[in-house]
Order: C-alpha cells, then sequence, then structure tokens
C-alpha cells in the first residue's frame, strides 16, 4: 500500500501538472528560440553594416570588424540576461508564487539587492556609453583605472584587460572615469631630446636626417613623419628638440624605440651632445 505522504504528493503533482508544466516548457521554450533568432538577426544586421561601413577603405576593416563583434557581443549578453530574468520570474509565477510579493517582503535583503543594483546600473550605464560613442574596443590597447593593457572583453557590467605580464584584471565599468585608447586610429609617437644651444642647428638638422631614413625604412609601419615637431628653450642654456610622428596600430613601440636608438647613434658619430628628455607619467 502506497504512503499517504507519497501518495498525496503525488496527487498534488497532478493537479499542478494540468496546465502549469505545458505552459512553463512552452515558455521556456519560447525564450530559447527567441535567444537563438535574436543572436542570428544580429549578426546578419551587424555583417551587412560591417561590409557597408568598410567599402573601398579595406585598411580600416579591421578596426571596425572588432567594433561590431564588441557591440554584437554585449547586445547578446544584455539580451541573455533579461531572457534569464524573465524565465525566473515566469517559473515562479507556475509554482504560485507572486514575485513582486516576494521581492517587496524581504525586507533588508530588498535594499541590500537595490543597493547592489544601483552599481549595476551604473555599471550598465557607463558600459553602454562605452560602446556608444566607440571610446575603445576589444583588441585595442587601453589605460583605464589605472590598469594598462589589450582589452580582451567588454560587456555592460565590466572591461575585462590583460596587461604586459600576463595579468587579467576584471574592471567595473562605473569605476572608469578616464578611459585612454592608445590604439584608436593613429598611434603618435614622440621623442625629446635637448642639446646646448650652441649646437641647436647642427642637431636639429641631424635629426631631421635621421627622421628622413628611418621613415623611408619603416614605410610599411609609418603613416606619417617622423619630423621636427617643436623646438623650445630649456633649462641652462639648453633646448629640447621634439620629434614626432604617427605609427600604425600597434607597431608605435617599436618605431619610437628605433627612432632613439638611431637618434643616439647619430648624436654619437657626429660628436654632438645630446641627452633624452624621460616621458612624464601619465
Amino acid at each position: 500500500m502506497m504512503d499517504p505522504v507519497v501518495f498525496a504528493a503525488i496527487r498534488d503533482w497532478g493537479i499542478w501538472d494540468q496546465g502549469h508544466a505545458a505552459r512553463l516548457l512552452f515558455a521556456l521554450v519560447v525564450l530559447l528560440v527567441a535567444a537563438v533568432v535574436f543572436k542570428v538577426f544580429l549578426s546578419r544586421v551587424f555583417s551587412q553594416a560591417l561590409t557597408r561601413a568598410v567599402r573601398g577603405r579595406s585598411e580600416e576593416r579591421q578596426a571596425v570588424e572588432r567594433r561590431v563583434n564588441t557591440l554584437s557581443n554585449t547586445l547578446n549578453w544584455g539580451f541573455r540576461t533579461l531572457l534569464f530574468f524573465v524565465a525566473v520570474g515566469l517559473t515562479l509565477s507556475e509554482f504560485g508564487l507572486n514575485v513582486s510579493a516576494l521581492i517587496a517582503s524581504v525586507g533588508v535583503v530588498g535594499v541590500a539587492l537595490g543597493l547592489g543594483a544601483q552599481l549595476l546600473v551604473r555599471d550598465v550605464i557607463n558600459g553602454m556609453f562605452i560602446l556608444i560613442e566607440d571610446q575603445y574596443a576589444v583588441g585595442d590597447t587601453v589605460t583605464v583605472a589605472g590598469v594598462t593593457g589589450e582589452v580582451i572583453e567588454i560587456n555592460p557590467r565590466r572591461t575585462v584587460v590583460r596587461d604586459a605580464d600576463g595579468n587579467v584584471h576584471s574592471i567595473p565599468n562605473s569605476t572608469i572615469t578616464v578611459a585612454t585608447n592608445r590604439t584608436a586610429g593613429l598611434n603618435r609617437f614622440s621623442v625629446t631630446l635637448q642639446t646646448p644651444f650652441r649646437e641647436s642647428d647642427r642637431a636639429a638638422a641631424l635629426a631631421e636626417r635621421v627622421c628622413a631614413e628611418l621613415a623611408a625604412d619603416r614605410a610599411e609601419a609609418i603613416l606619417s613623419g617622423p619630423r621636427m615637431a617643436e623646438q623650445k628653450a630649456g633649462a641652462e642654456g639648453l633646448v629640447d628638440l621634439i620629434v614626432a610622428g604617427d605609427a600604425r596600430p600597434k607597431m608605435k613601440w617599436s618605431v619610437e624605440a628605433e627612432l632613439r636608438r638611431r637618434l643616439k647613434r647619430a648624436f654619437e658619430a657626429e660628436r654632438l651632445e645630446m641627452d633624452f628628455v624621460p616621458k612624464e607619467p601619465k
């Protein structure tokens, strides 16, 4: 003979199952299909937008493609998160729980959740502005919240950056007040050197010659320059010579290092006094 408790449980399940399970299963299937359709639709829309954006400008395809992938992944993440909460609400409703009353009755827990939600909303709002304004994208080298490295993931809640040592930093978007994109289109490189005033003319001519040779030898990496950008008086009878140019993304550091080496060797060969001015930390 069946245990009365087990029998009652089976009876209650049978009563609940009359329509509830079917509706719940149908709703979950609809949400799953919606997620798949949204992802496919978004992929096609962005693919067409990418084709139009880079038409006749193949050199920009990589940068535009990174932004498209970032936006696509972010919108998919947001849509899946929304569907998850909808699924939880439908499930609780089918089990007879009043979701609104449940949230209102948690009291202190509700206050804590509200404070946490404020931070989440700030993260999402700031994250959406980052994406809409194209401040940076996956693959860019950036400095955010005091961390410098390559962006490996962006979503509305956080930005994930891998630094030069391989460390991965997860940064809430609400903490990002200043974002420095070091691979946004052009990459400006500059070298400042000091030389005595009496030798400034020879030094400037020599620096120009070195710049011309570097531009010819590294044409694949340099977009413009390098050239003498500025001359200004320094301290104690010295003159500051500032050489600057634009390099292709991710080639800035190698070009700048080579420029320093060539300037050093050229000045030593000509027996001209010269010293590099350290860059101020950013």
